[in-house]
């Protein structure tokens, strides 16, 4: 509050608040942790199981010819083991969302986040036994495939965080600051992504050689304890106001219905997670579209596809924060729109300007803050209009349809670029995203 008595808005609002405060602290760390984890697996890949001429590996030939992957260099052999860790990653995401957000519900939110992040931080720390010799399976040592069971254990963890940390937001901040909250959550996120993936080799190589010039061996392997058990840190120090549970004798399933019987029961809360899903599947798309758009552009070329997701991001984070010092001035319905028109357009414009660095780079951008205006509306209508005890069984369904939502357009998008060509497809995303910004109605009011 100020010194008036009124509520503050805006960032500076939401991060004067010491439980608020705290909780984005956690977030910082614990998704710079998440990010720096996929670094450091990629890392260990390239250090101790790609040492060799990949064509000498038969069980890894095999494995690729299986999956119609190339097999001829050390980076397509770095890609194929990569793609391991990836996997075990998403299976979780996909399939235990919902189930890690009735019991998000069911425990208090605070011990779920702290449990989770120091549970994370003791589990990357048996990393480095993973490089002991022992038995080969597949090809490779057993040390990878107990990278790759640490990378599912760490998800299975992951997925009780999420929903309890979203569904904690709205129990330390008012409803007028809500939407600046996850402004800063948005914006968070983005910013966390980008250095993380960014910066985590360079990171990671600068601790190894800084610990190994006094002695101490590993060095890579410190950075990800210190990220998960600072955010325990950080979010152990929280009071979260949660009324108290009164035991039930249902099943677990039967709550998993509860959450959906809110999406059929609030037309609000069903309209704003159909966006999410909308927005992400076609931000996935773009993810595959994004190395077609850099392979046009003469001054950059496939491999540098990243530029442009990296403009997309940086977008996201800056409307995010414009989103928090002005988006209560304006209607939901009204924000929605705006962001689906503005990703409609730069789709077409996308694909009618490809080959120029200038105008793609900003499009992207452009589209980034599109996607902030549909973004942080539609999740701040969830938070609003979820009632408290349903929070996070309806936070965890979001995160499943979500990450389904990011993951078929991955196996989709290459599959329809390659026999459609590129500027059919923008055109059919740009049509998609003006049609669902038709249909919320702008010109009602709200």
């Amino acid at each position: 509050m100020s010194p008036s008595g009124k509520t503050e808005r805006g960032v500076a609002g939401v991060l004067a608040l010491p439980g608020f405060r705290r909780l984005w602290i956690g977030q910082v760390f614990s998704q710079l942790a998440d990010k720096f984890y996929i670094v450091l697996m990629v890392f260990l890949i390239a250090q101790y199981w790609v040492t060799d001429t990949p064509q000498n590996n038969a069980a890894l030939a095999e494995a690729a010819a299986a999956f119609r992957m190339g097999f001829e260099t050390r980076a397509q052999m770095i890609t194929l083991l990569a793609t391991g860790i990836y996997v075990a990653n998403t299976v979780p995401a996909m399939l235990l969302g919902t189930v890690a957000g009735v019991w998000a519900d069911r425990w208090p939110k605070r011990t779920v986040m702290v449990a989770s992040n120091g549970l994370r931080a003791a589990l990357v720390m048996l990393a480095p036994l993973c490089l002991l010799p022992g038995p080969m399976w597949l090809g490779l040592s057993w040390g990878y495939w107990a990278l790759v069971a640490m990378t599912f254990c760490e998800s299975v963890l992951t997925q009780f965080f999420a929903p309890a940390e979203q569904a904690a937001i709205p129990l330390l901040v008012s409803n007028p600051q809500l939407l600046a909250a996850n402004s800063v959550y948005q914006a968070t996120s983005m910013a966390a992504t980008i250095v993380g993936f960014a910066l985590g080799d360079p990171i990671l190589r600068l601790l190894r050689t800084l610990l190994a010039q006094v002695g101490i061996p590993g060095g890579e392997f410190v950075l990800l304890p210190l990220c998960y058990g600072a955010a325990a840190v950080a979010i152990a120090g929280i009071v979260i106001p949660e009324p108290p549970r009164v035991p039930r004798s249902i099943s677990v399933w039967e709550e998993i219905g509860e959450g959906v019987q809110v999406l059929r029961e609030r037309p609000n809360v069903r309209s704003a997670m159909l966006q999410l899903v909308l927005l992400y599947s076609l931000l996935a798309a773009l993810y595959v579209l994004a190395i077609s758009l850099a392979a046009a552009i003469g001054g950059l070329g496939p491999t540098r596809f990243g530029v442009l997701l990296a403009m997309s991001g940086l977008g996201l984070a800056l409307g995010a924060l414009a989103m928090a010092q002005l988006g209560e001035r304006f209607s939901r319905r009204g924000l929605a729109s705006a962001g689906l028109g503005t990703i409609a357009w730069c789709l077409v414009l996308l694909g009618q300007l490809r080959g120029n660095l200038v105008f793609t780079l900003l499009l992207c951008g452009l589209l980034g803050v599109g996607a902030a205006l549909l973004a942080i509306p539609a999740q701040t209508t969830i938070q609003e209009d979820t009632p408290e005890n349903q929070r996070g069984r309806v936070f965890g369904l979001q995160n499943n349809l979500i990450n389904i939502a990011l993951s078929l357009p991955l196996v989709l998008a290459g599959t329809v670029v390659s026999r459609y060509g590129l500027l059919p497809v923008l055109w059919g995303l740009a049509a998609i995203a003006a049609i669902a910004a038709l249909s919320e109605r702008p010109w009602r009011r709200s």
